[in-house]
C-alpha cells in the first residue's frame, strides 16, 4: 500500500508539471505569435518526494506521463480542467483533482490500529490571470467522495523569465485546508490512542510552498522540465503524534511532447 501511494502521489506531482511544461510551451509560442499546440502529450518522468508521518522515508519513482490539451479541455495524468469562460487576461475554469493522502496500518507502525484514511477525489473552480510573464492562479477544491468532506483554497503567483530557449519560472504559494480536511489526514481519534499515540484533534492549516523550475525544448523534440518546490507545513499539521517533520521538498525531472 505504501509504495502504491507513493507511486501515485508521485504521478500528480509529474501530471501538474506536465500541465506547467505545456503552458509555458503555449506562453512561448504565443510570443511568436503562433497557435498553441493542441493535442495528446506523452513522456517520461521521475520524481522524488519527501514525507513528513513517521517512518516514511524518501523515495525515487519513475513514471510514464500523458495528458492532452484542447481549446477548453485539459487532461493531465489524474487532473482535469475545463475552461468555462475566458476574459482577456482572465480565464476561469471547473477542475477536478486526486487527493493522494491517505494511509492505512500497513504503511508504517505509527498507524498500527488506526482505521484507514481514505485517497479522495477533490473538485472546484479556479480562475487564472496570465499577463506579460506574470500567471497569477486561485483555486478552491472540495473533497467530492466525502472521505474528509474537506476543503482547501489555493493561491500561487509565478514569474517566466526567458534566456534563449530555456524557461526560468520561480513561484511562490499558499494554501488553507479546513480542520475536517486535516483532522482526517493528521488526526488521532480517541479509540486510536495509545501509549505512545496521543488523541490528537487538528485544526485547520495554512501552508506555503515556493520553488523553482527550469524548461527548454531543446532536447529529442519535446519540452524538458527540471523543477524543486519546498513545503512549510502548519503547526497544526507538524504538531500531529503522526508527523515528524514541518517541512518537505519535491523534485522532479520530465520529458513530453505533442503526438
Amino acid at each position: 500500500m505504501h509504495n502504491f501511494r507513493q507511486y501515485f502521489t508521485t504521478i500528480a506531482l509529474g501530471s501538474g508539471l506536465l500541465l506547467s511544461c505545456s503552458v509555458l510551451a503555449q506562453q512561448g509560442q504565443q510570443a511568436n505569435s503562433q497557435q498553441p499546440p493542441q493535442g495528446f502529450l506523452y513522456g517520461v518522468g521521475i520524481g522524488v518526494n519527501q514525507e513528513i508521518y513517521h517512518g516514511y522515508k524518501r523515495r525515487t519513482i519513475p513514471l510514464p506521463l500523458i495528458g492532452y490539451r484542447g481549446e477548453k479541455l485539459s487532461v493531465y495524468g489524474p487532473f482535469v480542467s475545463y475552461q468555462l469562460l475566458q476574459q482577456g487576461n482572465f480565464s476561469f475554469s471547473a477542475k477536478l483533482a486526486p487527493r493522494f493522502a491517505g494511509f492505512d496500518e500497513s504503511d508504517s507502525n505509527v498507524f498500527a490500529g488506526m482505521a484507514k484514511r481514505k485517497n479522495s477525489l477533490d473538485g472546484g473552480f479556479g480562475v487564472q490571470w496570465r499577463k506579460q510573464g506574470w500567471l497569477v492562479e486561485a483555486e478552491t477544491l472540495h473533497d467530492l467522495l466525502g472521505n474528509s468532506k474537506g476543503q482547501e483554497a489555493k493561491l500561487a503567483v509565478g514569474y517566466g523569465l526567458r534566456f534563449g530557449p530555456v524557461q526560468l519560472e520561480p513561484k511562490v504559494g499558499v494554501s488553507h485546508s479546513d480542520s475536517k480536511l486535516v483532522d482526517y489526514y493528521y488526526g488521532v481519534r480517541l479509540e486510536e490512542a495509545t501509549a505512545s499515540r496521543s488523541a490528537y484533534r487538528a485544526g485547520s492549516a495554512v501552508n506555503y510552498n515556493a520553488g523553482i523550475s527550469l524548461s527548454t525544448p531543446v532536447f529529442f523534440g519535446g519540452m524538458t522540465r527540471l523543477g524543486i518546490e519546498h513545503h512549510w507545513y502548519d503547526d497544526s499539521i507538524s504538531d500531529s503524534p503522526l508527523t515528524d517533520r514541518d517541512t518537505g521538498v519535491s523534485a522532479f525531472l520530465s520529458w513530453s511532447r505533442f503526438f
